[in-house]
C-alpha cells in the first residue's frame, strides 16, 4: 500500500480551511480501523462530543495517522495520470494482463509506479465551481480575480480585505452559510460592512437546513445562525440571480449582471461558494462509468442526486456502487460524489473499507454495510430548490431576480 499526497503534509487541503469548525463531532471523524492503529501507539483520542476545527482535525488525527503509516505515505507526490501499462483507453488486446501505471510528478522529476489497484481519494477542494451561472466562468470573472475568493474568508488573516466593504456572497450550501455568519459578525463590528447574498434558486426555501431536526446538531445550528444573521438586517438577499458577467465600475467597484440582465453593483469583494467539481483530467486513459450529469460513478449517482436527496437520505454504499469498467480503479470520498454536494466523512470511511476489502479478495466484507448516517431534517437537495416554489414541479426556469426578506417563505422545517 502506498499513499501519494500532493501536499507537503498530511491534510494539506484541510489546512487551507483550518480556521473553519466542522459540523461533525470527533466521534464522526475518526475511522475505526485508523483508530485501532493510532491507539496502539498511545494516541489520545479527542473527546468524541466536541467539534474540531480543520486545523485540529489535521494536527490531532491526520498527521498522527500519517506518522503511523510511515514510509507508506509520500509527500510532494502529485499524480498526473493513470493508465494501463502500454495501453491507452481504446486498446482491448492484452489489457487485462497489464498492471495500472501511476504517473507521478515530484520535485525530483517524474516517475512511474506499477499498481494492482488505484483508489482516487483526491477530493474536489482544488476545483471550485466558478461564479458563472452556466457552470463556466462568468465574462470578466478572470479579470476580476484579485477581488474574488473561492473559500470561506479567514478574517484572522483577511480582516482588512472585507472590513467596511460591500461583499457579494454567491452560493447556498454550508460553506456559503458559514461565510454569511462570519461576515455578518464582521458587519456588527465594522461600520460600513454590507453583505449581498446571491442565490441562484428562485426562493430562499429551506436553504437554512433542518435546524433542530438535523441529527448533526452543529450543522442545524449553522443554518439557524445564518438565518438569524440574515434576519438581523446585515444581509440583503437576491434570489434567482445566475451570474453572467462581472464588470468593473468606478473606483474599482464591481458590477455583477445576471443572465436576465439584472445588475448588482457597488461591490468591493466577491466570495464564490458554489460548490466543487472533480478533476478527471488525469484519469482520461482509464475506463470510467460516470453519470453524465453529476460526474459520479453511474451506479452511485441516483443515490446522491441533489434533486432528490440530502446527505442524510443517502444510504451507505460501497464497492458495488463504486466499481468501474477499468478493473482496480475506484473513486472514493468527495470525488466519488462528483458535483453532488454535502459529503460526510463517515460515508468516505465506509466506502474505503468496502473497496479495500474487495481489492484484498474479501467479497463478503466488501458487500457488508455497517453504517447509519444522520438525518438532515431537509426533504430535498439543492437542485430541487433552484426553481421558485411554484415551479418545482413544473419544470420551469427561474424567475426574475428579487430582493426578499429571508423571514418570508421559509419552509416549516427551517423556521
Amino acid at each position: 500500500m502506498l499513499v501519494l499526497e500532493a501536499g507537503d503534509r498530511a491534510g494539506a487541503a484541510v489546512s487551507q480551511w483550518n480556521y473553519v469548525r466542522l459540523f461533525s463531532r470527533w466521534s464522526e471523524l475518526v475511522d475505526p480501523a485508523a483508530e485501532r492503529m493510532l491507539l496502539a501507539t498511545g494516541w489520545a483520542r479527542p473527546d468524541g462530543d466536541t467539534y474540531p476545527t480543520g486545523q485540529e482535525w489535521a494536527d490531532l488525527y491526520l498527521a498522527p495517522l500519517a506518522e503511523v503509516l510511515g514510509d507508506r505515505v509520500r509527500f510532494g507526490a502529485r499524480v498526473v495520470g493513470v493508465a494501463r501499462r502500454g495501453r491507452d483507453r481504446v486498446v482491448d488486446a492484452g489489457r487485462e494482463d497489464e498492471p495500472l501505471t501511476v504517473h507521478v510528478r515530484t520535485s525530483a522529476g517524474e516517475e512511474r509506479i506499477a499498481a494492482r489497484a488505484v483508489i482516487d481519494a483526491s477530493g474536489t477542494f482544488g476545483s471550485p465551481n466558478p461564479l458563472g451561472g452556466d457552470g463556466l466562468p462568468a465574462a470578466g470573472e478572470g479579470a476580476a480575480a484579485a477581488q474574488i475568493n473561492y473559500r470561506v474568508p479567514d478574517l484572522d488573516a483577511e480582516r482588512s480585505r472585507y472590513a467596511g466593504k460591500r461583499i457579494a456572497v454567491a452560493g447556498s450550501g454550508h460553506s456559503a452559510l458559514t461565510a454569511l455568519v462570519v461576515l455578518a459578525e464582521l458587519a456588527e463590528q465594522e461600520p460600513g460592512t454590507k453583505v449581498v447574498w446571491l442565490l441562484r434558486r428562485g426562493a430562499v426555501g429551506n436553504v437554512f437546513g433542518g435546524g433542530e431536526s438535523d441529527q448533526l446538531p452543529a450543522r442545524g445550528a449553522l443554518g439557524s445562525r445564518a438565518r438569524k444573521a440574515a434576519e438581523a438586517g446585515h444581509i440583503d438577499t437576491v434570489t434567482g440571480f445566475r451570474t453572467a458577467a462581472v464588470e468593473r465600475g468606478d473606483g474599482g467597484k464591481l458590477i455583477l449582471e445576471s443572465f436576465d440582465g439584472h445588475r448588482v453593483g457597488d461591490v468591493d469583494e466577491i466570495v464564490v461558494l458554489t460548490g466543487f467539481r472533480p478533476d478527471l483530467s488525469w484519469l482520461s486513459e482509464v475506463r470510467l462509468d460516470l453519470d453524465p450529469v453529476l460526474q459520479a460513478p453511474a451506479k452511485l449517482a441516483p443515490l446522491i442526486d441533489p434533486n432528490v436527496h440530502s446527505c442524510g437520505t443517502v444510504y451507505p454504499h460501497g464497492e458495488t456502487e463504486l466499481r468501474h469498467p477499468e478493473p482496480g480503479v475506484y473513486l472514493v470520498g468527495m470525488k466519488s460524489y462528483g458535483r453532488a454536494p454535502t459529503f460526510l466523512s463517515l460515508t468516505g470511511y465506509e466506502q474505503a473499507r468496502s473497496v479495500v476489502a474487495a481489492i484484498s479478495g474479501d467479497l463478503e466484507a466488501a458487500a457488508r454495510v455497517e453504517l447509519v448516517l444522520p438525518e438532515t431534517g431537509v426533504c430535498g437537495g439543492a437542485g430541487v430548490f433552484d426553481a421558485p416554489q411554484e415551479q418545482k414541479n413544473s419544470g420551469g426556469c427561474c424567475g426574475a431576480p428579487e430582493t426578499v426578506d429571508v423571514s418570508i417563505g421559509l419552509a416549516p422545517s427551517a423556521r
